[in-house]
């Protein structure tokens, strides 16, 4: 009874972890600093600050505001010219902001221009060198002139959005009182391309929830998300983008007063930035902050997603992740990038476990990119793959991917960071990022026959396909594999409960069925008994009476790759560990724990969680900042490229040249 109540125990812990789906949703009005400040939801409406009223008063202009303040603000701006004053601009651009605010809903073409106009008058009360002696940082105006540049700026970009005007490299007109003003949109530092753009959306629409972190950064610009889309003629690489990416795009207006090409008429540039790669900007003599959010757009994107979905088709029907993906002729398994490829970063791929998706890495994902260290010198990667099916057919696949990706990024293997790659693999996930770097020799098709693979009886494909599972190279490319919560000796979850009744649940594709059936009978006498080949599911594979976890251990690696362990382990009162052996109530202890890895931590998490868990975030993160320091003065020689092997051979080594790490990388 036990042994059965822990097997249900198991499967439950395991749905867990697809079923957490971080997102996002709608605020009822948009997140703005100023609400309390101007009375922006009040029922007498938007009303100036204090300070700008007594401006108005000393110039007798006080009543003027409550009525259209487009006039008020062209005596206003006569004023200024005569006798300019940072309490003069910080009073006009509160004006413009107000008297946008009134018509945005009304007449959002006048309101658009108004915007413009705050946020030229609160750049200048900012960065004006005039006023340079009287700025006080430690002034609330000045915190005040910020909140309105970036409010201003924001109010502006959505009008523009909702009127399709916001779009790379285009032009803008507005209107203000010192004269039209022609504003250029253009992309800076990204390597994001403008047909990329479909549309805007904005962070202070939405609330996070399912993300336990927030990342957000403090300064100058409008944090906002741009949707992705599929476009005719996009970078091949875009294979590897998921339908409706979204990721930060944060907005900064540049005025130019000083240019002279048109007399009567201001130039100001949009400069759209990934505040993935850019942090600060320098304006005049001064280094600015750039306001960032990292987290919404993440957010955004995942409420869009159905990793949930894939989670489940992925373990009870693995053949529903071989279709074509909508918007374009590219299964649904396979690598995923959340950023444009650089190829002076290295890679790091994480794998999920059964029953999950890339979504359970979200968290990690999070948290990682929130470290301006990893994100200068990494690119993270996902890889989604059907974990109804054996652990080792995955593993066969994702070396497949991994080649393919290789030959498209870099057919002629020129960039270096590609041969740095780090694996991050959780639960089964784990096992298939440690195959990658096994050097099988004929030790995995022993386990299914004694005969050569030439002598089996079965067509070209089933053999082509035996070949790639069962013979396989380490991927020289892989420096270091980290494993989270892996069975490496298999689980207790396996067992005949689990094996029995997922064995009902999980649909595998019939064309493998079929040809597997066809190699058992037409080669009865060249088979081993009970081999790798009668294994049908993930579960199965997963026994720990598995002969397959014996022969990983003993399989060669390369010398240069290391392997991180991180190991779940649950208190004894736990009511999981009570109903299972020491360990993460999926994982036992004794099974996490590997001889050959350089590190080794225990994290008291249970299976689902182990993974998200703050330690093991940070044991990774450790984990890539020692990689970096290694790569100071290690020497890389790229991959000499893939060789064709028989199946049948003692030492796949003597086939092709993986000499060890000599030349500098840096």
């Amino acid at each position: 009874m036990t042994a059965w109540l822990a097997s249900v125990a198991g499967i439950l812990t395991l749905a867990v972890i697809g079923c957490a789906s971080p997102g996002i949703s709608l605020r009822s009005v948009p997140q703005n600093p100023l609400s309390q400040r101007l009375n922006l939801t009040s029922r007498q409406g938007p009303q100036p600050t204090q300070r700008t009223l007594q401006v108005l008063r000393s110039l007798n202009l006080e009543n003027e505001w409550q009525e259209d303040i487009r006039p008020l603000l062209e005596q206003f701006q006569d004023v200024v010219e005569r006798a300019p004053s940072a309490e003069r601009i910080y009073a006009m651009a509160e004006l413009a902001y107000l008297g946008a605010k009134r018509l945005e809903d009304s007449k959002p073409k006048m309101a658009s221009d108004l915007y413009g106009a705050s946020v030229l008058h609160s750049y200048r009360y900012l960065f004006d060198p005039r006023f340079a002696p009287y700025r006080n940082p430690y002034d609330p105006q000045f915190r005040g002139a910020c909140d309105l540049y970036n409010n201003a700026l924001e109010g502006a970009l959505r009008i523009s959005c909702n009127l399709r005007e916001l779009v790379p490299n285009s032009t803008v007109t507005i209107r203000t009182t010192a004269g039209p003003c022609d504003i250029r949109v253009v992309l800076h530092n990204t390597r994001w391309k403008p047909e990329d753009f479909q549309h805007f959306e904005f962070v202070s629409d939405y609330e996070i929830r399912g993300l336990k972190n927030h990342y957000r950064r403090y300064g100058l610009g409008v944090p906002m998300m741009a949707v992705r889309h599929s476009y005719p003629g996009e970078p091949a690489v875009a294979k590897y983008y998921p339908s409706e990416l979204s990721f930060p795009v944060t907005a900064f207006m540049r005025p130019d007063f000083q240019s002279k090409d048109a007399p009567g008429r201001l130039k100001a540039v949009l400069e759209l930035y990934d505040p993935l790669a850019t942090e600060d900007l320098v304006v005049g003599d001064r280094l600015v902050s750039l306001e960032a959010d990292l987290t919404t757009p993440l957010a955004y994107f995942l409420s869009r997603t159905q990793g949930d979905t894939l989670a489940t088709i992925g373990l009870f029907r693995p053949e529903e992740l071989l279709k074509m993906r909508p918007d374009r002729p590219d299964p649904i398994m396979g690598l995923y990038m959340a950023q444009p490829y650089e190829p002076d970063k290295i890679p790091v791929l994480l794998v999920h476990g059964l029953w999950s998706s890339p979504m359970t890495w979200m968290e990690m994902f999070n948290d990682l990119r929130s470290s301006p260290e990893i994100r200068q010198h990494y690119q993270i990667w996902f890889y989604l793959y059907p974990t109804g099916q054996p652990f080792w057919q995955s593993a066969a696949q994702l070396r497949r991917d991994l080649a393919e990706a290789r030959h498209l990024l870099d057919p002629y293997h020129q960039e270096p960071a590609l041969d740095e790659m780090v694996l991050v693999g959780h639960s089964m996930g784990g096992l298939i990022s440690r195959m990658q770097t096994l050097q099988s020799k004929d030790d995995y098709w022993k386990l299914v026959s004694r005969a050569r693979l030439d002598e089996i009886n079965a067509t070209a494909v089933e053999k082509a396909h035996l070949r790639d599972t069962f013979f396989f190279l380490p991927n020289p490319s892989i420096r270091r594999v980290v494993t989270i919560g892996t069975p490496h000796r298999g689980s207790k979850f396996s067992n005949m409960t689990t094996q029995w009744l997922l064995s009902k649940l999980i649909r595998m594709p019939q064309a493998l069925i079929a040809g597997r059936q066809r190699i058992l009978a037409s080669n009865e006498n060249l088979l081993a008994r009970n081999s790798l080949l009668e294994v049908e599911t993930s579960i199965d594979s997963l026994s720990p009476e598995s002969p397959i976890f014996p022969v990983m251990h003993a399989s060669a690696k390369l010398p240069w790759v290391k392997y991180h362990n991180v190991m779940g382990v649950l208190p004894k009162d736990s009511w999981i560990t009570r109903l299972s052996e020491t360990g993460d109530g999926v994982v036992g202890r004794s099974s996490a724990h590997i001889d050959d890895a350089v590190s080794e931590i225990t994290v008291p998490a249970d299976h689902t969680t182990v993974h998200t868990h703050p330690a093991a975030v940070l044991e990774v993160r450790r984990i890539l900042l020692e990689h970096l320091a290694e790569l100071q003065g290690r020497a890389v020689v790229p991959y000499a490229g893939p060789t064709q092997h028989s199946g049948n051979f003692s030492d796949p080594f003597a086939q092709r040249n993986v000499p060890p790490p000599t030349a500098n990388w840096r």
